[in-house]
C-alpha cells in the first residue's frame, strides 16, 4: 500500500504528521484538495479548532467536547426552553430532514437528532444571529466528514457507531461551525448585510470579467440578488453533490482567516456564471430565471469543480494585479509595466469571453 501512495498523498502525510504542523505548508497543499484520510484532522486545524501542536490536541478535544456537552445539556433542559426557543427548535427540526435529502447518512434519525441539538445550541449561544435557514446546510459537510472517519476497521453502518462517538462528532461539528460562522456572522444577522455586500461585489466583478453577460442579465431584468442569495448563504451545498461541496471547502478552508468563504467564494460564483455565459445569453427571462435558480451542477465531478476553482484563481490574480497598477503610489517595476497593457485591456476594454485563457497563457 505504501508503494502505491501518490506524491501528493506522501507530501500531505509529511506535513500533517509533524509534531507541529506548518500551517502555511498545510494551506498550500490543501488548496488543491485534501486526501480523505487526513481531511477530518486537516479541517479542524485549518479552522483553528485544533492546535498545530500535536501534543496539545487530545487535551483540547477533551476540554472543548466537555464544554459543548455541558452547555448543550443546559440549553435543552425543559425548564430553560422558552416558547421562542421552542419555535427555533421546531424550525430546525423542519429544515434538517430537507438537508441533503439524497444522502442516506443525513436521513438517519440519530444524525438528525445531533444536528438539531448542535444548531439549537448555536442559536442559544449566539442570540445576535440565532438560527437562520442555511445554517443547517453549513453544518452538514462538517458532520459528514467527521462521521465518515468512523467507517473503518469493520464499521459498516450507523448501528456500529456508539452514542458516545456520535456525541463527540456532534461537538466537533458544533465548534467547527462556530469557527466558520464567526467570520461570516453578518450573513445571518437581521437584513443580512454580509450577503448583500457579497452580492454587490459579485455584480461589480462580473462587470469587469464578463460585461456582455452582465448587460444581458440587466436587459432581461434579472438581478444578482434574485439567484445569488442562496449561493452566498449556503455555499453551493444545495447545488453541488456533497462530495464536490467537500472538495470546494478544502480550498475555501485553506485560505487564511475566513478569506475563502468571505472573498474567494465571490470569484468562484463569477467563474461559475462565466462557465455558463454563452448558454445564459441565449435564454429568455423565464428560462434564465429557472436555470439560475437550479444550476445543472448537481452531478458535477470534483474535476469540474476544480476547473471552476482554477478559473476563479486566475480572475482573482488578474484583478489584484490590475488594482495594484491603478493604485500604485509610485511607478511600477519594469516587470509589472510589461503586463500593464494586457491587464488594462482585460478590465477596461471589452472583457472578451476568453480573457482568462489569454491572461493565463501570458503568465
Amino acid at each position: 500500500m505504501d508503494e502505491d501512495k501518490t506524491y501528493n498523498l506522501k507530501a500531505y502525510e509529511d506535513v500533517i504528521s509533524k509534531p507541529v504542523v506548518d500551517l502555511r505548508a498545510l494551506r498550500n497543499l490543501s488548496w488543491n484538495g485534501i486526501p480523505d484520510m487526513y481531511r477530518p484532522l486537516a479541517w479542524k486545524i485549518l479552522l483553528g479548532y485544533l492546535p498545530a501542536n500535536s501534543s496539545r490536541r487530545a487535551s483540547t478535544l477533551n476540554r472543548k467536547r466537555k464544554e459543548y456537552h455541558s452547555f448543550s445539556k443546559h440549553h435543552l433542559t425543559p425548564d430553560s426552553v422558552s416558547n421562542h426557543d421552542r419555535e427555533i427548535l421546531r424550525q430546525g427540526q423542519m429544515d434538517i430532514p430537507r438537508t441533503a435529502s439524497d444522502i442516506t447518512l443525513i436521513q438517519n434519525k440519530r444524525v438528525q437528532s445531533c444536528l438539531e441539538k448542535l444548531l439549537f445550541t448555536f442559536a442559544m449561544r449566539h442570540p445576535a444571529s440565532s438560527y437562520v435557514q442555511g445554517m443547517n446546510d453549513l453544518a452538514t459537510p462538517f458532520f459528514i466528514v467527521f462521521l465518515k472517519e468512523c467507517f473503518k476497521n469493520g464499521v459498516t453502518g450507523m448501528d456500529d457507531i456508539s452514542d458516545d462517538v456520535l456525541a463527540d462528532i456532534e461537538a466537533d461539528s458544533y465548534w467547527c461551525l462556530v469557527k466558520l460562522l464567526s467570520g461570516i456572522q453578518d450573513h445571518y444577522t437581521p437584513d443580512q448585510p454580509g450577503i448583500q455586500r457579497m452580492t454587490f461585489r459579485l455584480e461589480e466583478l462580473m462587470k469587469r470579467v464578463d460585461c456582455d453577460l452582465c448587460s444581458y442579465l440587466n436587459e432581461k431584468g434579472i438581478e444578482m440578488m434574485h439567484f445569488s442569495f442562496k449561493w452566498m448563504s449556503c455555499y453551493f451545498v444545495r447545488e453541488l453533490p456533497l462530495r464536490s461541496v467537500i472538495r470546494l471547502w478544502d480550498t475555501y478552508l485553506s485560505e487564511e482567516g475566513n478569506n475563502g468563504f468571505d472573498n474567494f467564494h465571490i470569484y468562484v460564483c463569477a467563474a461559475l456564471l462565466s462557465h455558463f455565459s454563452q448558454q445564459l445569453r441565449a435564454m429568455d427571462f423565464d428560462t434564465l430565471h429557472y436555470f439560475l435558480q437550479k444550476l445543472p451542477i448537481n452531478d458535477w465531478s470534483n474535476g469540474q469543480v476544480e476547473d471552476v476553482l482554477s478559473k476563479a484563481f486566475v480572475m482573482q490574480h488578474a484583478l489584484e494585479q490590475y488594482l495594484a497598477l491603478v493604485t500604485a503610489p509610485k511607478p511600477p517595476t519594469k516587470n509589472i509595466v510589461s503586463t500593464r497593457p494586457k491587464i488594462f485591456a482585460i478590465f477596461e476594454a471589452g472583457c472578451p469571453s476568453n480573457w482568462e485563457y489569454d491572461y493565463y497563457v501570458d503568465h
